[in-house]
């Protein structure tokens, strides 16, 4: 009956397009007996969870609210623990409270995460040492272990993606609903990090938000809207077999939803507008985004959001420039511009990380933190001049003290890359760099938006 309807709504026209980035599955039947049974599994969210996030998402795009969308390059199976999903939520946490409180602005939190375990690759294959091996494509499709039976794309990891990504939602539910993000234990999020300017300066904020609270307290405040928060997941949506497999029939309004997440994005490789992932994710009605590179021009954007949104509905579709720090101010302006000009309701994020990568002198693949922050503060600067908003930031982050990027008040250099180079795929910020960075999006969205008062 399910599979009947996802018929009747059109949700496999997708497989008459080209599908860029999909794996060689070697197992055809043993491909069909995985999406068979990922079509008999519960979702892993709810239609009305993403409904509530095109709300917010829209609230962005009138500059009414910002968006922190954070998380892993790359999620790894075996570091789905209690633990790093605590320090990862623990950071976008940490760094919404920065945002909120010192901007004057309502937060929509978004994790990279439970879902973000397929990445797209400049090539099919890589060769170390005269041995060529197919390319690891992130741990739902093969393993990183450089043998040839660890890179055989195996189906069997669809089912895997899915369990370890409803074990993290049970987590992200438990810690967001439970009381660990009650705003009154912004100190706590802090125990267990050594020393240093960024967390001095969290900490003084930490002492402010207390000092409102009580007064709050005094003056007979209701506390509940303070105990839990809402973080949704978000992932690219690559593997289309895994997202055809997720797909469901809203009971409510009849309408397909991807249920593997709330928030889906296509990537810059795969955005072709004649595609395969374009024309899936035109059927389903989750928000949804797409990237967009340095050589993306306002007919690309104009023609995505036309496909994408035709009913131009405020939340239903949101750009990420990820155009690099040297790029973004003469890249991005045409584009606002011309998406400003075609009436179009969207939501403007800035990736400033994916733009930014190079290769060190000792071989790591890494980002400088500077660069980092100046594309976001290019992307702050276009906006103002064209009178748009700024919707939110879309970054790769941890929340343990990794060694992966470059800069930042714990000046991490070349050589300090090796002590802890933990990423699979893409350098990520560490917890500290997160909050760096809040801190100084804080500023510009307080520059970009004075007519708000401030919360004392």
């Amino acid at each position: 009956m399910t599979e009947a309807a996802l018929t009747a709504a059109g949700v496999d026209s997708y497989l008459s397009k080209e599908a860029k980035q999909q794996p060689q599955w070697p197992d055809a039947a043993a491909l069909r007996r995985t999406t068979d049974r990922l079509t008999q599994v519960p979702p892993l969210v709810f239609a009305g969870e993403a409904d509530r996030l095109r709300e917010q998402l829209a609230a962005a795009s009138r500059g009414e609210a910002f968006v922190l969308q954070g998380g892993d390059c790359a999620e790894i199976f075996a570091e789905a623990t209690a633990d790093r999903i605590r320090n990862k939520i623990k950071t976008i946490l940490q760094m919404a409270v920065i945002l909120t409180y010192g901007a004057s602005t309502p937060v929509v939190k978004i994790g990279r995460m439970a879902g973000q375990y397929a990445k797209p690759r400049s090539a099919d294959t890589e060769t170390i040492g005269g041995v060529t091996l197919p390319v690891y494509r992130g741990d739902i499709v093969n393993s990183s272990a450089f043998t040839p039976e660890s890179r055989i794309p195996n189906p069997e990891r669809l089912l895997d993606a899915y369990h370890v990504s409803a074990s993290t939602l049970n987590l992200i539910r438990a810690f967001t609903q439970g009381g660990f993000a009650d705003l009154r234990r912004v100190h706590q999020w802090n125990k267990g990090f050594s020393a240093n300017p960024a967390y001095a300066k969290y900490e003084q904020f930490a002492k402010e938000i207390d000092r409102a609270v009580r007064f709050m307290a005094a003056a007979g405040g209701d506390f509940d809207a303070l105990k839990t928060v809402e973080l949704f997941s978000s992932h690219e949506a690559l593997l289309l077999d895994y997202e055809r497999a997720l797909t469901r029939i809203d009971s409510r309004s009849g309408l397909p939803y991807d249920c593997s997440a709330h928030f889906l994005w296509i990537g810059e490789r795969t955005r072709q507008l004649d595609g395969a992932h374009v024309e899936f994710l035109s059927k389903v009605h989750n928000p949804l985004a797409v990237k967009l590179g340095p050589t993306a021009t306002s007919g690309d954007a104009i023609a995505l959001a036309e496909r994408l949104n035709p009913d131009n509905i405020a939340g239903r579709l949101t750009f990420v420039a990820r155009m690099g720090a040297g790029k973004v101010r003469d890249a991005l302006p045409s584009i606002v511009e011309g998406v400003r000009d075609a009436g179009l309701a969207v939501t403007w994020l800035t990736d400033p990380m994916h733009g930014n990568t190079y290769t060190s002198e000792s071989g790591y693949k890494t980002r400088n933190f500077d660069t980092i922050l100046d594309e976001v503060t290019g992307f702050f600067e276009v906006h103002e001049a064209l009178g748009t908003v700024p919707g939110g930031l879309h970054v790769e982050l941890t929340g343990d003290d990794v060694t992966e990027v470059i800069g930042g008040t714990e000046k991490i250099d070349d050589e300090g890359l090796a002590r802890r180079y933990e990423t699979k795929v893409d350098p990520r910020l560490n917890h500290q760099q997160s909050l760096e960075m809040a801190f100084l999006v804080a500023d510009l969205l307080k520059k970009h938006r004075p007519e708000r008062e401030e919360i004392f």
